[in-house]
């Protein structure tokens, strides 16, 4: 059984000012919710249509109708379970290593899939402008299938964050050098910029390094990758230096 209170609650985390209001966000699915419990992270409810989380105490745990789950759910088909979590208190930026910078990414499903992305390629710091979509968005939850919880993500001026370093700073352009023949080294800030309008000006001057992905289909008709696609590739040839 679900409540009105819970209801409107749930609902209203859609929306940033009240995740920040309540220090809550939404996770959905049985696998996400499962990586959540095995982190850090605290979940403080969940609603499930099973009983399936026995890391939970009977009292987190609440059984819901299918009915009562749609009513909750952000998805347009919603999965078995929905879970609130509490965010993390922000910890230190600690640029070293290889640190992916996004200047204002906006799309969900893109910084989920970077997130995974530096999951994957071992990437622990991911340094976002402050227009960047908000990564405790439930599509960003969603699309990032629980390695939020495996990477730091701090939010802040890329330009007073690139200032306190020394880190090499690598941009994203269509003029850049060829990555493939590019030596690359072990640590560097690796800038990603927007989608529709790339890295901007006031950042693209304290970039160091210019890279370009070329582009070897025939016909040129293909304007830009998705900025994740890039992040991936960019990624792939970091870590094989």
């Amino acid at each position: 059984m679900i409540s009105k209170t819970q209801i409107k609650l749930i609902n209203s985390l859609s929306q940033k000012k009240y995740r920040q209001k309540h220090g809550l966000f939404i996770a959905e699915g049985i696998k996400v919710i499962k990586e959540i419990l095995a982190s850090s992270y605290e979940v403080t409810d969940i609603f499930s249509k099973t009983d399936v989380f026995s890391l939970l105490k009977p009292t987190n745990l609440h059984l819901v109708t299918e009915k009562e789950l749609k009513k909750i759910s952000k998805l347009t088909t919603p999965q078995t379970a929905l879970a609130l979590v509490k965010i993390p208190p922000v910890k230190k930026v600690n640029l070293s290593g290889v640190v992916v910078a996004l200047d204002g990414v906006r799309d969900p499903g893109n910084l989920g899939t970077i997130i995974r992305l530096c999951d994957w390629f071992g990437i622990e710091h991911l340094l976002c402008s402050p227009d960047t979509v908000d990564c405790y968005n439930p599509k960003v939850v969603q699309a990032s299938m629980g390695s939020l919880t495996r990477v730091n993500i701090h939010y802040r001026s890329l330009p007073e964050a690139i200032e306190q370093t020394a880190l090499p700073v690598f941009g994203t352009f269509m003029e850049g050098e060829n990555v493939y023949q590019q030596n690359l080294p072990s640590e560097g800030i690796l800038i990603m910029g927007n989608e529709a309008n790339g890295i901007r000006d006031d950042v693209a001057r304290m970039v160091t390094h210019r890279l370009s992905i070329p582009q070897f289909g025939a016909n040129g008709a293909t304007e830009s990758l998705n900025v994740a696609t890039a992040a991936a590739i960019l990624l792939s040839e970091f870590k094989r230096a």
